[in-house]
């Protein structure tokens, strides 16, 4: 037919018609296939417990329909006979519609990676849902911060010198506010390390207490005197830090002082007697008792267990008791606890 013939921005009708009915069907057939998809996997996801078909399930509800759009011209203009330019100005659009796909889809990716790490965190750590919302506004700003440039590098825009002037105005800010940042950024690295959480007991140098709140710049400790300490993040992350709350066991070394009038063969009895004290009791693991050497005035006896529960009243209890227990054998026994005392010799 003559018309079909006819040409049209180098290309026939005819052709025109043949990648028009290419786009419009690959469309056709990308919608359909999203949209069949995502209910299967939709459907799927509610019969498992894992969140990862969900992910997978809101990445494909949100493709984008200028992105199906995209791919469809980019298959129909295959048969097409184009002039450089246009080229040109199609393929950037297609490149620019699949970056900004692209960005919908890392962002998704991210922000799932972000709430489960908050809900796995925040049932030990309430207070890291601030870091968390600082981490996910950081985030986004570097990812559209990414896509903006490679959006104006694909339009053909000298990024190099727009990005070392950002690089110079981003130390300027830097360096007005180190401060602040380093804190922030410790804030996330006492979240992601986890070195203590809310409730813990910590000791910061001569600094102790418990920890009441962990935010974006300072850490909030409750003194055991009961005033607020409160400590820079930054300032934490430098310190050494001794975490109570995570103890295990708790070792207990203790000495005794005998007199030297004590026979030697109730000083071989008293490493037994010990043991036998020690291990009467609750939650202990007896580890040693020696008698370590000699003393000014006094015989002296070491005695190591351990406490199997971190609580610090109950160590307290069973030390008592182990006093308490060690002051009546002594006394059935006829063993003298010494005292500091000296003998004056006078000659004429």
């Amino acid at each position: 037919m003559p018309v079909l013939n006819r040409v049209f921005f180098l290309n026939p009708i005819r052709t025109w018609l043949v990648a028009l009915g290419i786009g419009v069907a690959v469309f056709l057939v990308l919608c359909l296939l999203r949209r069949f998809i995502h209910r299967r996997l939709e459907a799927f996801s509610r019969r498992t417990q894992t969140k990862v078909d969900d992910l997978i399930a809101d990445l494909i509800r949100k493709t984008k329909f200028y992105f199906l759009l995209a791919l469809s011209l980019y298959a129909g203009i295959h048969v097409l006979d184009l002039s450089a330019k246009l080229k040109t100005i199609l393929d950037k659009a297609i490149i620019f519609a699949i970056l900004i796909q692209g960005v919908v889809w890392l962002g998704l990716i991210f922000d799932f990676w972000i709430g489960r790490t908050r809900e796995r965190k925040g049932e030990e750590d309430p207070s890291s849902k601030a870091a968390f919302s600082a981490l996910d506004v950081i985030g986004r700003v570097v990812l559209w911060s990414g896509a903006v440039l490679l959006a104006l590098d694909n339009l053909g825009v000298h990024v190099t010198a727009l990005i070392a002037g950002l690089g110079v105005s981003g130390i300027a800010v830097a360096l007005a506010v180190q401060n602040i940042l380093g804190d922030l950024f410790a804030s996330m690295s006492i979240v992601l390390d986890k070195p203590f959480l809310v409730g813990d007991f910590i000791v910061v140098g001569d600094l102790l207490g418990t920890v009441e709140h962990i935010g974006l710049k300072t850490t909030r400790v409750r003194s055991l005197s009961g005033e607020q300490i409160v400590f820079a993040n930054s300032d934490l992350l430098k310190s050494r830090i001794q975490n109570f709350k995570r103890m295990c066991e708790r070792r207990v070394v203790f000495t005794l002082g005998i007199t030297y009038q004590t026979p030697a063969e109730k000083l071989e009895a008293i490493p037994a007697m010990i043991r036998g004290i020690v291990e009467a009791q609750k939650n202990v693991r007896f580890d040693r008792s020696h008698f370590q050497g000699y003393g000014e005035s006094a015989l002296k006896f070491e005695s190591v267990y351990y406490v199997t529960i971190p609580d610090y009243t109950a160590y307290m209890d069973i030390q008592q008791a182990v006093n308490l227990e060690i002051f009546k054998k002594f006394a059935a026994e006829g063993i003298e606890f010494a005292y500091p005392t000296r003998t004056l010799f006078l000659t004429k």
